[in-house]
């Protein structure tokens, strides 16, 4: 499939002015296609030769201002458009479409607990053409007229209000001016909930199946919505600019949720079937603040061309995390936390990668979409939202707020650029915020800050080390000793420093015990600690008083792992110090998450990981004990996920499954069954018998999956050998059971076992990405690589297959990550 180039849009953007779209789509034809007819009204303003995508099954047939077309001219996915004079035109196309299951273009999804059928959109980039013709790039917005004619039983969402006509067709009401990525159709026999807020329409939809589990939190999915609605039209002057607020959770997505206007798609691993802990909620409540975001940044005023992704996307994880913070802090604590230990970190791995990008690349660094698509990772996220938070803390949220109204207001329903969304930030403060952007959006790499103290008994001088070329302003943290408790410390004072200092920051008083940079997390930097506070870290972690302190410590000790700095037992020696004192759940998890998938399966030798192994279960167990009085259950249930993880021996895992619950609780729910049977899968504690059992008690969608995870993990050659085959021999995997059989198939355990698909992996990853398109081979890349292979020869295996042009970009991108993650494996292990 041809990608359309930066400038073949500009081209046709100079030369198109696209007017509306009338879409029909049938999805009555049967199982593996539909029916798509698009009508689309646009003027030239010259005369001159164009094309609309399209990626059909058949090309029924074309027809330009009246005249017919001739179907044979469609090459891959281009239609040309030749000889069109300049005024008004139309075009109208009906083509007969290929139904997907990889999550791109109409996915479609059969539920099997009752066998109903759902689909729905995602066209997202370049997406559109496996739905309906159009002119597909996001500078050529139109307006949207769709209907969809669905089998009885089915209700029919999309952007706007829906409403079913006498012939049994659903039309969708006229939207305002839309890019065609945006445009969203969801199909099925939803379960719904509805409630009005604000004079607007509000209802999340889900599965049949998942029904009951919808409705147990519909109160506080709809609460929270209704919060953030409230918060962002406190924050922001224009309008809602849409005519519903929906939110459907469908099957097998490939993200965490997509921004349609009026109709938001979430994966729906967000209904939950089973226990979650309070951060897992807080996650969900911040993915609904992200898209609801998008609204207004992507929705309202939308990119000109991809090299400017990361300006919905920063915003809007900026956006999500604060909002959730201003409009929920009732319900969850501070969600500055959860980002500073997870997101974050996300982030700084990400630029600490060869594939690393500035936050805003230059255009000519993205020619295509297929270029466009790979930025799609931690820095575009993570990293924009920081730099973004601290753009905040240095110009003031106030004047911030006042540039971000300013560019809705100048653009709205229309296309920005970054130049302009720094220029309506500029025209709100005196401050030099082109040269912000310069230092901060175009650069790549972390900053180093670490603290130099000097002085004497009676004052401290602290000058901060910059490896670096960014501006930061920053808070230090300086803390002593408790006097009476010896395992807490208390601060002394807190002070703002702009970085590069101009002169030493003078501290009364004697060296502190601990001097903590950039306390608060308000920049994006790696912080060293100096000697003596890399000490009472060690022993004093848990004793300081602020959570959002501590986050930034354990993260400074995970990126010092990760650079060779710290031995890996240190970080678990800390973690099993620490973590039992250790109040607040988004660390638990971080830190116990990052010992157990980094450190045990991948930073130490197949010698020392039964001991890491045993000191993980041995810290799980210690937290179970101290959770006994179920004053906190989330914290218990993470420290059972990590002990059924972590275990070496199948009976304690094997007996609570037999039981029903761990002693004391949790009942041991379905994601729990299969968690312990994916462990006592890989220990070949359980055979393929017992899998179709479980599986006959829980036929569902997670159920089908959790059975392909456990299928792959059994310590056999025969059935790794059906697990490869089904992997890459075959199409016939959705995305979700590909990624449940690749997750399943590699295990640390099993390296011996393995060893032969090590090199069969690379070319089979690679006819499988050029199959089946950019999202499998992203999957492939991903959960399919044998990332527990780590050894040289691995790597120069990796090397070598980094050159075969066949690689496709996504694939080519996920191996070049996963190839230097290796790389730093391996260099840890030899620190």
């Amino acid at each position: 499939m041809s990608v359309l180039t930066r400038d073949e849009a500009q081209t046709r953007a100079q030369l198109l002015d696209v007017q509306h779209y009338t879409v029909d789509l049938d999805l009555t034809t049967g199982d593996e296609t539909f029916e798509s007819t698009t009508l689309i009204r646009f003027i030239t303003r010259t005369a001159g030769d164009t094309f609309v995508e399209l990626k059909p099954v058949t090309l029924r047939s074309v027809t330009l201002d009246g005249t017919p077309l001739d179907p044979a001219t469609l090459v891959e996915n281009r239609l040309p458009l030749a000889g069109l004079a300049a005024g008004e035109h139309e075009l109208r196309i009906e083509a007969r479409m290929r139904y997907s299951r990889t999550g791109e273009g109409m996915h479609r999804f059969t539920d099997p607990t009752d066998g109903e059928s759902y689909v729905y959109t995602q066209l997202f980039m370049d997406d559109v053409q496996r739905v309906f013709a159009a002119f597909d790039q996001p500078d050529l917005k139109a307006v949207f007229d769709v209907s969809v004619k669905a089998p009885e039983g089915w209700t029919v969402l999309a952007n706007g209000i829906t409403e079913q006509q006498a012939d049994g067709r659903w039309k969708a009401a006229t939207t305002p001016l839309l890019s065609t990525y945006f445009v969203c159709v969801a199909a099925g026999p939803w379960h719904s909930v509805r409630t009005e807020h604000a004079g607007l329409p509000f209802g999340i939809h889900c599965r049949r199946s998942l029904a009951p589990y919808l409705d147990a939190d519909a109160d506080e999915i709809l609460d929270i919505t209704k919060a953030l609605f409230d918060r962002f039209h406190e924050k922001f002057e224009e309008p809602y600019p849409f005519d519903s607020y929906d939110q459907a959770f469908v099957p097998e997505f490939n993200a965490g949720a997509m921004e349609n206007p009026g109709l938001v798609t979430f994966r729906d691993e967000f209904v939950y079937r089973s226990a979650v802990t309070v951060t897992e909620r807080q996650t969900r409540a911040m993915v609904i603040a992200h898209e609801m975001a998008h609204m207004w940044f992507g929705d309202l005023v939308t990119l000109r061309w991809w090299d400017d992704i990361w300006l919905n996307e920063s915003f809007a994880e900026y956006m999500g995390y604060q909002t959730v913070n201003e409009a929920c802090s009732e319900r969850f604590p501070d969600t500055w936390i959860d980002f500073g230990i997870e997101r974050k970190a996300w982030g700084y791995d990400a630029d600490q990668r060869p594939s690393t990008h500035p936050v805003a690349p230059d255009p000519d660094a993205v020619p295509d979409t297929a270029s466009a698509l790979l930025n799609f990772d931690g820095i575009s996220y993570a990293k924009g939202a920081s730099a973004l938070r601290q753009l905040v803390a240095w110009m003031g949220e106030k004047d911030f707020l006042t540039g971000i109204n300013t560019h809705f207001k100048r653009h709205r329903f229309g296309n920005a650029t970054l130049a302009d969304f720094i220029d309506n930030l500029a025209s709100a403060t005196d401050r030099d915020v082109h040269g912000w952007a310069e230092q901060w959006l175009r650069t790549t790499g972390v900053d180093t800050l670490t603290p130099e103290l000097g002085g004497d008994e009676t004052r401290t001088t602290l000058t901060v080390r910059h490896d670096g070329s960014r501006p930061h302003r920053i808070t230090v943290g300086v803390y002593d000793r408790d006097l009476v408790d010896a395992k807490r410390l208390v601060p002394r004072e807190r002070v703002e420093v702009d970085v590069p200092q101009t002169e030493p920051l003078e501290l009364p008083g004697p060296r502190p015990a601990l001097v903590v940079l950039n306390d608060g997390d308000l920049t994006y930097a790696k912080v060293r600690p100096d000697e003596s506070s890399l000490e009472s870290a060690l022993r004093t972690l848990s004793g300081i008083p602020d959570a959002l302190t501590r986050a930034l410590v354990w993260n400074t000790l995970r990126d010092m792992v990760r650079d060779g700095e710290l031995e890996p037992s240190a970080y678990l020696e800390t973690a099993l110090a620490h973590l039992p004192e250790e109040s607040d759940l988004a660390i638990v998890q971080g830190v116990l998450a990052f010992a157990r998938t980094q450190i045990a399966d991948r930073y130490i030798s197949a010698e020392e990981r039964p001991a890491a192994l045993a000191l993980l279960t041995g810290l799980a167990r210690d937290l179970i004990r101290r959770t006994e009085d179920g004053e906190n259950p989330g914290l218990r249930l993470t420290a059972v996920r990590t002990f059924i993880s972590s275990a070496a021996q199948p009976d304690t895992i094997a007996a609570w499954l037999a039981d029903g619950t761990v002693p004391g609780g949790p009942e041991i729910d379905p994601e729990l069954r299969w968690r312990i049977l994916a462990r006592l899968s890989v220990l070949g504690a359980i055979d393929e018998a017992a899998i179709e059992t479980e599986l006959a008690r829980d036929p569902s969608a997670t159920g089908q999956e959790g059975a392909a995870r456990c299928r792959a993990a059994l310590p056999d050659p025969v059935t790794k050998a059906a697990a490869w085959s089904r992997l890459f021999d075959s199409d016939d995997l959705s995305n979700y059971l590909f990624t449940a059989t690749a997750q399943g198939f590699w295990q640390p355990e099993q390296a011996d076992l393995v060893r032969e698909y090590v090199s069969r992996f690379y070319p089979a990853a690679t006819a499988l990405g050029a199959r089946r398109g950019p999202a499998m081979a992203e999957a492939a890349g991903r959960y399919a690589f044998p990332s527990f292979a780590i050894d040289a020869e691995s790597l120069a295996l990796g090397d070598h297959h980094l050159t075969d042009e066949a690689l496709t970009p996504a694939l080519h991108r996920k191996l070049v990550d996963q190839l230097d993650d290796l790389r730093r494996a391996l260099k840890v292990r030899a620190s």
